[in-house]
């Protein structure tokens, strides 16, 4: 059955509202896959009648099902490994190095969705034991998803979740075997804490962070917000921390915020003031170029 325009519409908006994520047109098919589950509890069969419900009052509980079943929390240990190599072998030294006075460090996993990420880096850190001895370190997940963060913080994971990304060895290390699935251990566990976040919402807490994982979160956004983002994101980092992005994004030519590191996939760096305000005239002043050319 084909779906309105409308009501296609209707879903795109409270997405965009409740996430500053945008339903792109290569989006779109995978739609009423995603709320199958929901027609079905809601007794309906397509995107044109949910619509017509949600334009009822008193609708904020379904309105919450409906962005929860279309957020793609796909996730993984150590995804795309070759960057949590970077981490491991050249930002996570480098940061020991500089915080070696304060012996604290703060990292932020931005989009960590059930939890993998944010405990691939807990990892990393206990790994290296003799780096990291008498450290504070402090590990933040943030997630829009309210059943993503509950995930995150149970730390409990099936079969097929617990081997994807990890080698024999570092699941009976940091893992235990229970009734209900693989349970992080207690010392992996209380390395992180998680908050149900958007990334663009108002800010909660003013913490600088050390080390910023945003990966595979910003390519659902518009130019505007995705813009925004990067903002936020220079506002949470120390000036001399990192940013890591997921494989196939990049702050070039997104922002005058960060500047990326030569060598190294992902990897990117805060701009200084000054900087960021010489990209910003030249960025712009390019975008009028291009405008004026176009006309």
């Amino acid at each position: 059955m084909e779906v309105s325009e409308a009501s296609h519409r209707v879903i795109a908006d409270l997405l965009e509202a409740r996430t500053g994520q945008h339903m792109s047109e290569g989006r779109r098919w995978r739609v009423t896959t995603a709320l199958a589950g929901l027609f079905r509890e809601q007794g309906i069969s397509n995107v044109d009648q949910l619509a017509c419900m949600l334009a009822e009052p008193g609708t904020e509980d379904l309105s919450k099902r409906v962005v929860e079943a279309l957020l793609n929390n796909e996730t993984y240990f150590f995804r795309d490994r070759a960057m949590f190599d970077q981490l491991a072998a050249k930002v996570l030294p480098d940061l020991a190095r500089k915080r070696f006075a304060t012996k604290r460090l703060a990292i932020w996993s931005a989009g960590c969705s059930s939890g993998q990420e944010a405990l691939s880096v807990a990892m990393l850190i206990l790994d290296q034991p003799g780096l990291w001895k008498d450290w504070t370190i402090d590990i933040v997940g943030t997630d829009v998803s309210e059943k993503a963060i509950e995930a995150a913080r149970d730390a409990c994971y099936s079969q097929f979740e617990i081997q994807r990304g990890l080698g024999v060895g570092q699941m009976l290390t940091h893992f235990e075997e229970t009734p209900h699935g693989w349970r992080a251990k207690r010392n992996l566990r209380t390395m992180v804490r998680y908050r149900q976040r958007n990334l663009l919402g108002p800010v909660e807490i003013a913490e600088r962070f050390d080390l910023v994982l945003c990966r595979n979160v910003l390519l659902y956004f518009d130019p505007v917000r995705r813009e925004a983002a990067f903002d936020r994101l220079a506002g949470s980092l120390r000036p001399d921390g990192w940013l890591l992005l997921g494989a196939g994004e990049t702050a070039l030519g997104r922002t005058t915020r960060f500047r990326p590191t030569e060598g190294h996939q992902g990897l990117f760096v805060r701009t200084s003031e000054h900087e960021a305000q010489q990209r910003h005239v030249i960025t712009h002043g390019a975008r009028r170029v291009a405008r004026r050319g176009s006309s």
